[in-house]
């Protein structure tokens, strides 16, 4: 294990939870945080202060994990009070996508019910998942919400349902999932969308490889439905995107990097989890871990060195500017390498994850009561508007929790981690053969 000079990956994430606990507002139904308790400047994301993208789902996440850690019971009440807002407040809920709404809602208050064994949370997020089956919508070719076939839409939606089922016992959920991923299947790319549609930032003809708004987080999905119920329809349909991820990406060596977008962003590479390399190497990963296809891992392999040989964390290059969250920083390159290494046991996965987390938690923000938060432009194109975020994919709550993850893989502790539904690698961070204590 690694000498760490200052602080440690577990006292990192507690420093971060006073900052978080700093924006923290009790009312007669719970706990809820301002996004950016900061009076220096706004948040990073606009939008649902319930969500589990920036708002209060995602940020009882890390409060479970980090009571998990510590075994500290206050962090556990820190989770209860806000999750048990959310089951009063979800029928106010409109969106019904994973990390902006409902969906993400329910897959938050199953696992606190699941981690603390609260009934009325199983229920609240029963109820809540029920409201997402009733709200499908009957399109030309096939069953859905939001039209669009990515993980930022239907998508996510259909994971969240999936995990539903197993977690809730609900079989009828996992009936709605397969139904609706149907229809995502029978797209000739699946996933490729034209710009636009919400994604302000990019030109209106721009198809988008990635993985939130794009063809690698929708072939994971059809891979993993391929997973469930082994219809040759959804591997066929995970192929047909991962071809045009293949065919779109830069490979030199043993290296693979993937455009953000196509045609106008082709020599920019993203390096994160939403529109860049660690979140298409969730797609490849997934698709060996049905198959079994030596290929897939292969492609795994290049994303991870294109990664490591990238210069990070030591430059900044376009594809990873000065943003360190779990959506397109640093704390997302923390969780791929974590993953890789339980997934593959290979050292130099962990030591570069290590590298990682030494840099982030040199660049917090500290000396004063307020806790640990990390300043950054989370907007690539807006590198004025610099925010201290504490919610889960843009700010403190996901950085705290890829710290924790590191934590256990690290430390060999066998403690379940909390990996949302399109996270394909082992949810105990250590690889079997070291918990067996055999050489790795």
């Amino acid at each position: 294990m690694s000498a760490w000079p200052r602080e440690t990956p577990v006292t990192a994430a507690v420093t971060a939870a006073r900052w978080v606990r700093s924006a923290a507002i009790d009312d007669e139904l719970g706990r809820r945080w301002r996004a950016n308790p900061d009076p220096r400047g706004k948040s990073a994301a606009a939008g649902d202060g319930s969500s589990l993208y920036a708002g209060a789902a995602g940020i009882v996440l890390f409060f479970l994990e980090l009571a998990a850690a510590t075994g500290h019971e206050a962090y556990l009440e820190d989770a209860l009070a806000g999750a048990r807002r959310l089951a009063a407040t979800w029928p106010e809920q409109h969106d019904p996508t994973f990390y902006h709404g409902l969906a993400g809602t329910v897959f938050v208050m199953a696992e606190t019910g699941w981690a603390t064994g609260d009934e009325e949370l199983f229920g609240a997020a029963r109820a809540a998942a029920d409201r997402l089956v009733r709200a499908v919508r009957r399109f030309d070719d096939g069953i859905g919400w939001t039209g669009d076939p990515a993980q930022r839409g239907d998508g996510g939606i259909v994971l969240a349902l999936l995990h539903a089922a197993g977690v809730l016992g609900v079989p009828a959920y996992e009936e709605v999932a397969i139904e609706a991923g149907e229809r995502i299947a029978g797209l000739a790319v699946p996933g490729h969308r034209f710009g636009g549609d919400g994604c302000s930032d990019l030109p209106v003809d721009a198809v988008t490889p990635g993985f939130l708004p794009g063809t690698a987080g929708t072939a994971f999905l059809l891979a993993r439905l391929y997973g469930v119920t082994r219809d040759e329809r959804f591997l066929a349909a995970a192929r047909r995107g991962a071809d045009f991820v293949r065919t779109v990406s830069v490979v030199t060596d043993r290296c693979a990097l993937v455009p953000h977008h196509l045609p106008q962003g082709r020599r920019l590479h993203y390096l994160g989890f939403c529109s860049g390399s660690a979140g298409v190497a969730r797609m490849f990963h997934e698709l060996h871990r049905v198959t079994g296809d030596p290929g897939d891992l292969d492609w795994v392999e290049r994303l991870a060195h294109g990664i490591m040989q990238s210069g990070v964390p030591g430059s900044r290059p376009p594809g990873h500017w000065d943003v360190a969250c779990l959506c397109c920083g640093t704390a997302g390159l923390i969780e791929c390498f974590v993953g890789l290494y339980a997934a593959t046991g290979r050292e130099p996965y962990l030591g570069f994850a290590r590298a990682l987390a030494a840099d982030l938690i040199g660049r917090a923000t500290a000396g004063d009561e307020a806790g640990f938060r990390w300043y950054q432009a989370y907007r690539r194109l807006r590198p004025g508007e610099v925010t201290a975020d504490t919610g889960y994919m843009v700010g403190a709550a996901g950085i705290g929790t890829a710290l924790l993850h590191l934590d256990a893989a690290e430390r060999a502790v066998p403690r379940r981690s909390i990996l949302l539904p399109d996270n394909p690698f082992p949810a105990i961070p250590i690889p079997a053969a070291v918990l067996r204590g055999e050489q790795a």
